[in-house]
This record gives structure tokens, sequence and C-alpha cells, in this order.
């Protein structure tokens, strides 16, 4: 007799939350702390954010966690202050100090070398970084005293600029950049490349693929809404231990950014409902009309009201990859 599956533990919700990570929080525990607050039965991120940095860390909850590597491939922005005069083990404030300099770099020759950092580049990853070799996280083995040998890596910085210089010491910068790009290695190298040594000390994601500053949700913001639909218990069950629990989820649901917002960049197939019940079974559907394109490697279908698949169109038709709330 073939055993029933485990039915997941928790809400099926189904959607983003933008949150914006307090400086001092890991990635793992932001998701882990919104899973709680929302009680999902899945939930993942789009793109590590160390926990000396603060800002923008998409939270995938439930179906929307299928479209996360769209966002992780997404461009980023980032805004990073440079402390002039050091260098570090980690290339922020976190390692100690490794060489020193009393050399201070004008704003002028800062911009002079700012084109040799945008574009396609070559950057070195930090020793103290989340990518893995052989099979082990080069910070785990930097922290246990090992030498961490990174391959250079091309990289894209689309723009790279200045915003602020508020002394001599720090400069603030700003760069929208692909995926894989470390702000930390730029100022490594800005430092290093104009003699004087640097290294982060403050950093902030503003933007992520299709999500921007306006979609930002402050952590507090979510506490807020969880207590607002929390029960509420009398004197004598509160002295008898009971704890309150969330009881009305739609302050928090009211966070929740639908599935396909990701997916800014991606063509819609807008399907009738008689399409939408062929995609759920995980069917084909041929596209009529004028417009309907013959091919796009990457699309996502809409239908019954919300985002049910992820696919590609060949041949004039819908071919669905990844259904959501239905088979696959």
């Amino acid at each position: 007799m073939a055993r029933r599956g485990k039915k997941p533990k928790g809400r099926p919700v189904n959607g983003w939350v933008i949150l914006d990570k307090p400086k001092g929080m890991g990635s793992t525990d932001a998701v882990a702390k919104i899973k709680w607050l929302y009680f999902a039965q899945k939930a993942g991120h789009a793109g590590t954010l160390d926990p000396l940095a603060s800002g923008m860390l998409p939270i995938a909850l439930g179906d929307a966690t299928k479209t996360v590597p769209f966002v992780m491939d997404g461009r980023k922005v980032y805004r990073f202050s440079v402390r002039w005069g050091a260098e570090t083990t980690t290339d922020d404030t976190e390692g100690p100090v490794t060489q020193t300099s009393e050399e201070r770099p004008s704003r002028a020759a800062i911009e002079a070398l700012l084109p040799d950092y945008t574009g396609e580049i070559t950057q070195v990853p930090p020793a103290f970084s989340a990518i893995k070799i052989d099979g082990e996280r080069a910070y785990d083995l930097a922290r246990e005293g090992e030498t961490v040998e990174i391959a250079a890596r091309t990289v894209e910085v689309l723009r790279l600029e200045i915003v602020d210089q508020p002394d001599a010491e720090t400069t603030v910068f700003e760069a929208e950049c692909g995926k894989g790009t470390y702000v930390r290695a730029i100022a490594r190298d800005l430092g290093r490349d104009l003699g004087c040594y640097g290294h982060v000390v403050e950093l902030r994601r503003t933007s992520v693929g299709a999500f921007t500053e306006d979609d930002l949700v402050p952590l507090e913001a979510l506490m807020e809404a969880a207590e607002e639909g929390r029960e509420r218990l009398d004197a004598e069950a509160v002295e008898a231990g009971a704890k309150a629990r969330v009881v009305d989820f739609a302050p928090l649901d009211d966070y929740v950014v639908a599935p396909e917002t990701a997916l800014a960049e991606l063509y819609e197939v807008m399907l009738t409902d008689e399409q939408a019940a062929r995609v759920l079974s995980g069917n084909p559907v041929i596209l009529r009309g004028r417009d309907a394109p013959v091919f796009c490697e990457e699309a996502f279908a809409t239908g019954h009201g919300r985002m049910i698949a992820l696919g590609a169109i060949e041949e004039g038709a819908f071919k669905p990859k990844r259904v959501f709330g239905g088979r696959g």
C-alpha cells in the first residue's frame, strides 16, 4: 500500500516579501524569521546579503521560490562607503588590518580610475565570501586559518559613480552590477590602484532585479503587522503560560508581492480559462493572434487571475516547464 505524502506544515502563502534587512542579521536568519512570521510552508532568498550589510533581501514564499533564479540573475544596485588608508583580510570592517598607508586620494584621482571598473571587468572575490572551493565555503576555510585562493572571474559593472565624499578618509559610491560582482573587491582593488588601500565600512543594497527601493519593507513593519493579527489572551491565560499566536494574517499578507512581479523582463502569455486548465495539467497550448510570438526562450503564463506556469514558446505553442498550483 502506497504511503501518503506528509502534509506540508504551514500556510500555502505565495509571493515575495522585499525585506529591508537590518545590519547585523544574516540572510539565513532573515529567511527563517520571515518564514516563521508568515507560518509559510516554504521560503528562500534571492542573493545573500552579508550580516554587516543592510538593505534589499528579496524573500520568496511558496511558489515564488520557483522564480528565485530570475531575480538572482538580475541587476543589483549597491551604495557603499570606502574608508581609505587601510586594507583588511575581509575587505570590510570585520577583519584585521593587513596594510596601511598615509596617502589619501583626491576625488579627481578616484574618478579617473572609474572607467577601468565599468563594463566587463576581472576581479578576484574576497577570501571571506560564499564562493565554494572543493565543496567548502571560502569564508569557512578562511576563518579556519587556511590560505584561500580564489580564481579571478569576469563580472559586469554597468555603473560606478561617486555620490558623496564627506571627508578625506571616506568616499561613498553607487554601483549597478551583474550577478557575482563583489563591491568589497572593487573597494580593495581601487585602494591598491590608488596606492592608499581601502575597505568597505558601510554597504547597502537598494535594488535587485525588478524590485526597487519603493518595494522595501522594514522588519519592524512586519513585526507590527504580525502583532495586529495576534489573538488577545486574558490575564488568566497569560498567567498559565499561554502564548499569543497569529490568527489573522491579513496585515502581513498586505506586504506580499505577487510571484510574477519578479519576471518583469519575461514575456507574459495570458491564457483563457480553458488554456489555463490545460497548462495546469502540464500540457502545451497553441497561441493564437497576429502578434503571438513563434519562439521565446523564457516566458510565463497567467490565468485564473494569477501566474500558473514558467515555460517557453516553441513553434507558436507555450510549453510549461514549471507549473504553479498544479502538477509539477
